[in-house]
């Protein structure tokens, strides 16, 4: 028997792969089960399911694709596109903008995974976090891009264990900038020894605290990790600009 939850089968079946979307099990992009898979994972008929894409579908929520199936629409306009986003990714002094973003998100994103992770949830991080780590073991050398895909995706699962939709899908929508600050630390601080021994060890205490459900640990390794970054990035640049006011007194004494 179908449920109607107050309402007719196929609005029940639209609202609840609303639900899913909302909830990141299924993400933008992402090709939807086949129909036999979601009838019997929602418990309706066939015919209540196609009318409720038809739904999902009238509200740009889901793209049909010949020969594809259903598709997940991007839920957010691609900012990435627009001259915003350029400027941000061509000036690099939004870098620290960045960083103080991923630490108001990334710091309560650790807190509520902590809280709320489910042992699915705590599978998925330690999956993430064990392709990270395997591959600054065994990498020679590191693909500096490849590492902060990793790294990415390993703070991308523990936000996504915090089931708040909306802090979710606001890291997703920023997963290009998220990523370009990612890129930038680990380009110019991961060949130098220290600091890569710091960032790893961060890495390893973020997932051993969201793991044990430690969440104001979380929140506090999450902060500290962020926090140190942007510090010796600030490092890095004022050095460089100390190098680059060196060499012009040079050129005027030649």
């Amino acid at each position: 028997m179908e449920p109607s939850l107050g309402r007719r089968a196929p609005e029940h079946v639209a609202a609840r792969i609303e639900e899913l979307i909302l909830e990141g099990v299924f993400r933008p992009g992402q090709l939807l089960p086949s129909e036999r898979r979601l009838c019997e994972r929602l418990g309706v008929s066939r015919a209540s399911l196609r009318e409720g894409l038809r739904i999902l579908r009238s509200k740009s929520i889901i793209e049909t694709r010949q020969g594809r199936g259903s598709v997940v629409a991007s839920l957010l306009p691609m900012p990435q596109q627009g001259p915003l986003m350029h400027l941000f990714r061509d000036h690099p002094r939004t870098l620290f903008d960045l960083l103080e973003v991923r630490s108001l998100l990334e710091g309560e994103s650790a807190y509520l995974a902590a809280r709320r992770g489910t042992s699915m949830d705590r599978v998925l991080i330690t999956r993430r976090y064990q392709e990270m780590a395997g591959y600054v073991e065994h990498a020679e050398p590191i693909d500096v891009e490849q590492l902060a895909r990793f790294d990415h995706a390993f703070h991308l699962a523990i936000s996504q264990a915090s089931h708040n939709p909306v802090l979710v899908h606001t890291l997703q929508s920023l997963t290009d900038l998220l990523l370009s600050s990612v890129f930038a630390s680990v380009k110019h601080l991961y060949h130098r020894p220290a600091p890569r021994a710091m960032i790893n060890h961060q890495h390893q205490q973020l997932f051993e605290t969201v793991i044990a459900g430690d969440a104001d640990g979380a929140r506090r390794v999450a902060l500290e990790h962020l926090s140190s970054i942007t510090e010796l990035l600030r490092e890095l640049d004022l050095e460089n600009e100390r190098l680059e006011r060196s060499a012009m007194r040079l050129e005027e004494w030649r």
